[in-house]
C-alpha cells in the first residue's frame, strides 16, 4: 500500500521522502554510533542532521500546503 501510494506520487515527493529517508537514518545511526567522538561533536553532527530532516519535511508540508492552495482556488 505504500509503495503503490509513493508510486502515485510526483517526482518531487518521492525525492523529498528519499532525501528525509537517508538524513534521518544517518542522524539515528550516528546517535547509537559507538565511535569515539567528544560529546560536543555527536550532539553538533545529530542536530545537524536533525536539523536538515526537518528542514525538508518542513519544506515538503509547505509544498503540499501550495498544491492544495491552489487546486481549491482553481
Amino acid at each position: 500500500m505504500v509503495v503503490n501510494a509513493l508510486r502515485r506520487a510526483n517526482e518531487d515527493t518521492r525525492i523529498q521522502y528519499a532525501l528525509m529517508a537517508v538524513f534521518g537514518g544517518l542522524c539515528v545511526s550516528m546517535a547509537i554510533a559507538p565511535v569515539e567522538l567528544s560529546t560536543t561533536m555527536r550532539v553538533g553532527s545529530v542536530g545537524t542532521l536533525f536539523g536538515v530532516t526537518v528542514g525538508l519535511w518542513v519544506s515538503h508540508l509547505i509544498q503540499i500546503l501550495d498544491y492544495a492552495a491552489a487546486a481549491t482556488t482553481a
